[in-house]
C-alpha cells in the first residue's frame, strides 16, 4: 500500500501546483480566479487542481454556484514534519563533521 505522502511529493513536483498552492496560502479561490492568475487554460487549471486536492492538499467547498479552493494546512504540515526529520539529521552530522575539523585543526597548531 503505496504511503500517502507519495501523493503529496508527487503533486509538489510540478512548479504550477506549488504556485497555486502559494496562491491558496495567502486567500481561498476559485477556479477561474485562479485561472486569471497563470498563463495556462482554465481546463489545465482545473486538471492541477483535481491533482492537488487527489492529495489532499486542497478542499473545494460549494458556496452558491462557485466552488471555492482552499489549502489543507494539516496536509502540507505532514511535509514539513517528514523534511524535520531529515534536517535534524544534516545539523547531527555537520555537528559532528564541526567537531571533528576542529579536532584536526587543533592537532595542526603548533
Amino acid at each position: 500500500m503505496p504511503d500517502p505522502i507519495d501523493g503529496v511529493f508527487a503533486a509538489l513536483a510540478d512548479p504550477t501546483r506549488r504556485a497555486i498552492l502559494a496562491r491558496l496560502a495567502t486567500a481561498d479561490a476559485t477556479a477561474g480566479e485562479l485561472a486569471a492568475d497563470f498563463p495556462i487554460s482554465p481546463q489545465a487549471v482545473s486538471k492541477h487542481l483535481n491533482v492537488l486536492e487527489a492529495a489532499g492538499l486542497i478542499v473545494r467547498t460549494r458556496e452558491a454556484q462557485r466552488r471555492r479552493c482552499r489549502i489543507v494546512p494539516a496536509q502540507v504540515r505532514t511535509v514539513a514534519v517528514w523534511a524535520e526529520q531529515y534536517s535534524r539529521l544534516w545539523e547531527e552530522r555537520y555537528d559532528a563533521l564541526d567537531s571533528y575539523l576542529g579536532e584536526l585543526q587543533a592537532q595542526e597548531e603548533p
